[in-house]
């Protein structure tokens, strides 16, 4: 059942309320924007993603030793998709909402217990201060500005709350150089040669490609990107450097080993793929100054 917004929203704004979504309008679409939009709006690609991606029990353990026990909070999960992070969990929050742009993702999101809205994460209709807890999993790469979503997502957050992001590519990790760039560069081919890797097409590929916005070669994540929004605006902020292979342990100082193709670009890169720049991720966990 959908939660009622009104006491959530800023004055004057209105939406529609699709049935299984509440929808506002969204003034500027962008290319990336319409990338995430038909790739998660595809019904066949948006169940895949439910069931398949972001569900190892690695990235279930980070998450829930990060949000603890949310079952009396306010959650707002910004790019939820087709609803993985809240899938993931046993418990269901006092108040759970979804935001993303593609509609079948927002029906699948609404059938895991989401109110799911369709909004631009740049100009969220909620009031500020409303949540407990705002969580973005793997949505800032997919954003055309990932510092004007961060802020946004960060005026959310209650005094005492939390913002936790992870798996957005760390910057430094994926700074290819030389060969390295140049088989990066040469993955569609390389994918196409060996049966499409997760996508099961040539169209699903080239718009599972396109609507990772910041997922390029020398693109992602940096700490500078949390400290210099985060810091100013109240929170204390911890960035945990981690490869996918290990769950709570990063926030020990652990980062875990990153797979064999990962670890060869660092090195035919010239870096220690050992190193915390060379970690594949950052997972940002912060919290509001009461």
């Amino acid at each position: 059942m959908k939660n009622d917004l009104s006491s959530l929203l800023k004055p004057g704004h209105t939406f529609a309320d699709r049935g299984a979504y509440y929808e506002f309008p969204i003034l500027n679409v962008s290319e990336s924007l319409h990338a995430n939009a038909y790739y998660f709006g595809n019904k066949e690609w948006s169940d895949e993603y439910l069931k398949y991606c972001h569900r190892e029990p690695t990235l279930v353990d980070r998450w829930q030793k990060a949000a603890g026990d949310w079952s009396d909070k306010t959650v707002i999960d910004i790019g939820c998709g087709p609803g993985n992070i809240f899938a993931n969990f046993e418990k269901k929050p006092k108040v759970l909402i979804g935001i993303d742009v593609a509609p079948e993702s927002l029906k699948n999101a609404a059938n895991q217990g989401y109110t799911a809205v369709l909004a631009d994460a740049n100009h969220l209709p909620f009031e500020s201060g409303v949540a407990d807890i705002v969580t973005l999993n793997a949505a800032l790469h997919h954003t055309d500005n990932m510092g004007s979503v961060l802020k946004e997502a960060a005026r959310l957050v209650k005094p005492g709350g939390l913002l936790i992001t992870d798996h957005d590519p760390q910057q430094s990790a994926w700074d290819y150089k030389g060969i390295a760039k140049l088989l990066w560069n040469a993955r569609t081919w390389y994918y196409r040669l060996i049966g499409h890797s997760f996508h099961k097409t040539s169209e699903q590929q080239k718009w599972g490609l396109a609507c990772e916005t910041h997922h390029k070669a020398g693109d992602g994540v940096t700490k500078y990107l949390f400290d210099s929004i985060l810091k100013p605006m109240g929170f204390e902020v911890n960035v945990y450097p981690h490869n996918h292979d290990l769950g709570a342990e990063i926030f020990e100082g652990k980062q875990g080993k990153a797979g064999l193709k990962y670890r060869m670009g660092n090195l035919l890169s010239g870096r220690n793929p050992s190193a915390s720049t060379s970690a594949l991720t950052l997972m940002c966990v912060a919290r509001r100054a009461v």
